[in-house]
């Protein structure tokens, strides 16, 4: 089976379910395209981007490769490996297209599904693994790699990262930040108190929002009533759409924001319209609430489908190149496989450890009182 089939599963039953999100659609506003559905490269007066053949594939790569690296985690998942799993399945043209627009000194504070930013910003994969195998509270330092621990809490990150976005302000730095979130996250108080902060302290922050139109079972017009990049409007700065399933408009366009909030210009909400392609989570089953005709015609929209169609009618492509970059794929996989099955288990006072710089009166208790009941077994008791 080779990687870009994962996308073409369907699954094997007859839905007569509503649509859901893909009602709306005949409604819906324009957004950014550079690369259409079938691989035909198209101009935008706004947004563009001239790059070479070389970084084409490497765009190519990326998006594949960390597919690859989330099919193996799912499969993990269901082979008892992880105790979960956030798929991004459909997601990795916005993710690798804006991932690929930040400049090292940037800072991105994520959700617990930006497998492909975190690819981009160099952090090692089977890290990701750890906290969802239960071995670690996220794996890597943030600071090493301007990338943020993943955040369970929904929407949360967006105040993270607008505080932050203030403090390099105030520090003069001309860096950019990123929070990434989904529509359902929009629903929450905490995004649009962080559209208040970062529009009246005019924050160098970008809002990326992948639109996958499902907050787990609910579909977006039972979120909003608008598109939701025309919510920026009412906090007083830009949104823009674009073509989550386009790397090409997303890398344009997320490079365009950032350099706006280097300018000191303030933020800007970028909504990537993509789809969700697989469950919310490995605990979720779509079965249950949205049409197999819905999934179906998003298929045809595939982000790597299409790249792979352009690279090869422009000639930037050959047979070799695939080939090589299947064989990469599966030896990335094995890795994943062979790492996480490796992973240690922790210490079990590790849980205390990392909480607080400082240390806390009442961590401090808990641990004594955790290390008790430990020594208590060695004691004969508590059996």
């Amino acid at each position: 089976m080779t990687v870009e089939s994962t996308a073409a599963r369907k699954p094997r039953r007859s839905s007569k379910r509503t649509a859901g999100a893909g009602a709306k659609k005949a409604a819906e506003p324009e957004l950014v395209q550079l690369l259409t559905p079938e691989g035909e490269r198209v101009e935008h007066p706004d947004y563009d981007i001239d790059l070479s053949a070389g970084e084409l594939r490497g765009l190519y790569r990326d998006m594949v490769l960390t597919r690859r690296f989330d099919a193996e985690a799912t499969a993990l998942q269901r082979q008892g490996e992880l105790g979960l799993w956030a798929s991004l399945l459909g997601q990795e043209a916005a993710q690798i297209g804006s991932g690929r627009a930040l400049r090292d000194d940037d800072y991105v504070f994520p959700t617990y599904r930006e497998h492909g930013v975190a690819w981009c910003r160099g952090v090692d994969p089977t890290n990701l693994l750890g906290m969802f195998r239960g071995v670690n509270h996220g794996g890597w330092d943030p600071n090493t790699n301007n990338f943020h621990l993943y955040t369970i809490v929904i929407g949360s990150q967006a105040l993270h990262a607008t505080g932050y976005a203030m403090g390099v302000a105030k520090d003069g730095a001309d860096s950019a930040v990123v929070a990434y979130f989904g529509d359902g996250a929009s629903s929450q108080g905490d995004v649009a108190e962080a559209f208040t902060f970062s529009a009246v302290y005019n924050a160098p922050v970008v809002f990326f929002c992948q639109n996958n139109q499902w907050a787990i079972s609910e579909p977006t017009e039972k979120q909003m009533r608008v598109p939701l990049y025309q919510r920026a409007q009412g906090f007083g700065f830009p949104g823009v759409r674009v073509d989550g399933n386009d790397v090409l408009a997303c890398l344009a366009v997320t490079k365009s924001a950032l350099e706006r909030a280097r300018r000191g210009e303030g933020p800007t909400l970028v909504e990537a319209f993509t789809y969700r392609m697989g469950a919310h989570t490995t605990s979720d089953d779509p079965t249950k609430y949205r049409a197999d005709e819905e999934r179906e015609a998003w298929e045809a929209k595939d982000p790597i489908l299409r790249l792979r169609a352009y690279l090869e009618n422009a000639g930037h492509a050959d047979a070799a190149f695939f080939e090589e970059l299947e064989s990469e794929s599966e030896t990335l996989g094995k890795r994943v496989r062979e790492v996480v099955r490796a992973m240690p288990d922790p210490e079990p006072m590790a849980i205390f450890d990392h909480i607080y710089a400082d240390g806390h009166a009442l961590v401090d208790e808990e641990r004594a009182q955790f290390a008790a009941y430990q020594a208590s077994f060695s004691d004969g008791e508590g059996n």
